[in-house]
């Protein structure tokens, strides 16, 4: 099976590079006003593909968000240094209290 996916890519990739071959030795020729056409429907697929693309992309999110049931280590990592900086503003809040009204005073 595998095999026969290598092969379509393979036929899809030499189309594509023989028709540029063709635009570019001036066989085949590509006028904007004569195929104007053809450039509305090439623009309408490539838009309804890519909200086909962003809906997959956005189903791929969905399922790994709810389906997890926990953190990553990356979002473990920003919740512990969330509460670090909370602890250090707290200190500094403190600190900042204590020396409010006389900032000459040591500690």
């Amino acid at each position: 099976m595998r095999r026969r996916w290598v092969l379509l890519w393979f036929v899809v990739v030499l189309a594509l590079v023989a028709i540029e071959l063709g635009f570019l030795t001036g066989v085949l020729r590509f006028n904007l006003l004569t195929n104007f056409y053809f450039v509305i429907l090439a623009i309408a697929v490539i838009g309804i593909l890519s909200i086909i693309g962003a809906v997959f992309v956005g189903i791929f999110l969905i399922y790994r968000i709810y389906y997890r049931q926990e953190f990553t280590p990356f979002e473990k990592e920003m919740l512990a240094m969330r509460e670090d900086v909370k602890t250090l503003t707290a200190k500094v809040e403190d600190l900042a209290e204590r020396l409010a009204g006389n900032p000459g005073k040591k500690l």
